[in-house]
């Protein structure tokens, strides 16, 4: 039985980590109500793909997949299935990451921001994309209301809310705790994130 590995993600960052194809691992919110941004992509024989949140909702027909349900990549292959959802939060894939143009119209300049942190996880990996792929957004509650519009709520994740994630092939991953402070989306305050592979 292999060790776990525990990965804290401190508040308004990120990290990258690998993960082999068969391997599971936990996107936990310690204290609750903090939305955590995933990117993933594989590269096999000098070729990158990356997960795809409209791949996704294309293949299975959804919004957010169910658990024992599969997110996409942007050539139509399975990366990582849902094994486990233990959070009330119907989750996000409609939203980009936060970048610095949010920050900047609400006359916040040089702001922490989820886009800036996952691009410094693909730096310090020496990968590189021709995009940059919107993310999962776990515990995020931004679902469509009645009339069509898409307003972010402060998450309702309870404390140790979490996902149990499986990868379909070997990985680079990388999680960032939402950096929004100045609007209800983390509870009004960000925290961090933590990861368990294994």
């Amino acid at each position: 039985m292999s060790e776990q590995i525990k990965i804290d993600i401190p508040p308004q960052e990120g990290r990258g980590f690998w993960v082999a194809k068969g391997q599971t691992f936990s996107v936990i919110d310690p204290e609750g109500q903090q939305v955590a941004d995933l990117w993933a992509m594989s590269i096999s024989a000098g070729e990158i793909d990356w997960l795809s949140t409209s791949q996704t909702r294309d293949i299975t027909e959804r919004l957010f997949p169910a658990p024992g349900e599969s997110f996409y990549s942007e050539k139509a292959k399975p990366l990582l299935t849902l094994v486990q959802d233990n959070s009330p939060c119907p989750h996000d894939m409609l939203f980009p990451a936060c970048n610095p143009g949010l920050y900047e119209r609400a006359g916040l300049y040089d702001h922490p921001n989820c886009r800036d942190n996952m691009l410094r996880a693909l730096q310090a990996a020496d990968i590189s994309l021709p995009i940059v792929p919107d993310p999962v957004n776990f515990f995020q509650r931004s679902e469509p209301q009645a009339n069509g519009k898409l307003e972010v709520l402060a998450s309702n994740n309870p404390p140790g809310g979490n996902v149990l994630l499986l990868a379909e092939t070997d990985l680079y991953v990388m999680v960032t705790a939402c950096s929004v402070d100045f609007h209800p989306t983390n509870g009004g305050h960000c925290t961090g994130i933590q990861i368990i592979v294994g």
